[in-house]
């Protein structure tokens, strides 16, 4: 690659807060991995002012408040030992930004749940399984769709309920839960839980369980890595939302929902039970491109990226509007700009760094 004449390199010319001006308002991802292989000066300028996590955080708030999990937990695979700790640091940041801006969906999205685990307890199976959770009608030609957990004597019983996300880093803001109203009983009772709590985490041994988890529903077989605060549920046949203080980085890949207390016992035996509808959650699941490998028990994993897995994405997008970066870089070609600093901008192909290093590997 010939070398930049630096009279034409506003970045060599101008402040660095001018610069950081400048580049802070691209809005994808890519463009900023293109400018970041220009040349030498312009990939460390870009790592240097975390220009990726400045971005992300732009692209996706939620994440900034798992900030300090994402710092502390994630590390690249291979380290140079010929960089200081503070280069090494501030590549580690880069590397992970870039990943979550390109791998986690900027759309947010309710279907998070691919598949119901298991429940606590079920009084008529299959009839009343957990699975009628995953269905948003309560109905389902003339036949009632709900969960049931088994009577208790005791109100304070709770329940856990299992599931599967549809991928093992997500993003989740709300859950939304709609408990059952029994239409077919006298007095039309509704059977909510007292209050309710979220768990979201991964396997302490995703080895030994064979990735079987229905077979590891016990609790002491997840580690959880986040714990809601409690939240009351009103006794009403509506889907209720509930917003997580914080938004949750989900790692791993599981939710559970746990129904604390009874208020409605059943007429026919008197005995407590709790009945769900429905059960929803909401949040920016990780792109089919990317996908996460638990490591340990500790909850270190690979956030691996398969290009292949994104071709029907980027062939989608490049029939699509192009983004704001290529329309202003168009408009400074044709004002008379230096062609060859925005042609190699423009440039596909691998990150030109420091040294040899795969952007498609990460360890978290």
């Amino acid at each position: 690659m010939p070398k930049m004449d630096n009279s034409c390199d506003f970045i060599y010319w101008l402040s660095p807060d001018m610069s950081i001006e400048i580049l802070t308002h691209l809005d994808d991802p890519s463009d900023l991995v293109r400018v970041s292989a220009v040349s030498r000066l312009w990939h460390r300028f870009v790592i240097e002012n975390g220009l990726c996590g400045q971005l992300c955080l732009k692209m996706l708030p939620e994440v900034s408040n798992a900030a300090n999990v994402i710092n502390n937990k994630i590390e690249p695979l291979k380290v140079n030992v010929n960089s200081t700790v503070e280069w090494e640091c501030l590549r580690k940041r880069h590397r992970v930004y870039s990943f979550l801006a390109r791998g986690l969906s900027p759309v947010v999205r309710k279907d998070c749940i691919s598949e119901a685990i298991s429940a606590s307890s079920t009084d008529n199976y299959p009839e009343e399984s957990i699975q009628n959770t995953l269905e948003p009608r309560d109905r389902i030609q003339n036949r009632a769709s709900y969960w049931s957990s088994k009577g208790e004597r005791d109100p304070a019983v709770p329940e856990i309920l299992l599931y599967k996300l549809i991928a093992k880093l997500s993003v989740i803001t709300e859950i939304h839960v709609q408990p059952f109203q029994a239409y077919f009983q006298y007095g039309f009772p509704i059977y909510s839980p007292r209050a309710i709590r979220f768990r979201v985490g991964h396997l302490q041994n995703q080895v030994e369980f064979g990735g079987d988890v229905a077979n590891s529903a016990a609790a002491n077989a997840f580690i959880w890595t986040y714990t809601s605060p409690e939240f009351p549920m009103v006794q009403e046949n509506s889907l209720q939302k509930f917003e997580l203080p914080e938004a949750a980085l989900c790692i791993g890949g599981f939710l559970a929902v746990e129904l604390l207390g009874r208020v409605q016992r059943q007429e026919i035996d008197g005995l407590y039970y709790i009945c769900i509808s429905h059960v929803q959650v909401v949040g920016k699941p990780l792109s089919p491109g990317f996908e996460v490998e638990m490591v340990d028990h500790s909850g270190n994993c690979t956030l691996r990226y398969y290009r292949e897995r994104d071709s029907s994405l980027k062939s989608s997008e490049e029939v699509g509007e192009p983004s704001r970066f290529l329309s202003f870089t168009a408009r400074l070609m044709s004002a008379g700009w230096e062609r060859r600093i925005w042609n190699r901008i423009l440039a596909t192909g691998p990150v030109a760094s420091d040294d040899d290093e795969s952007e498609d590997e990460l360890t978290a």
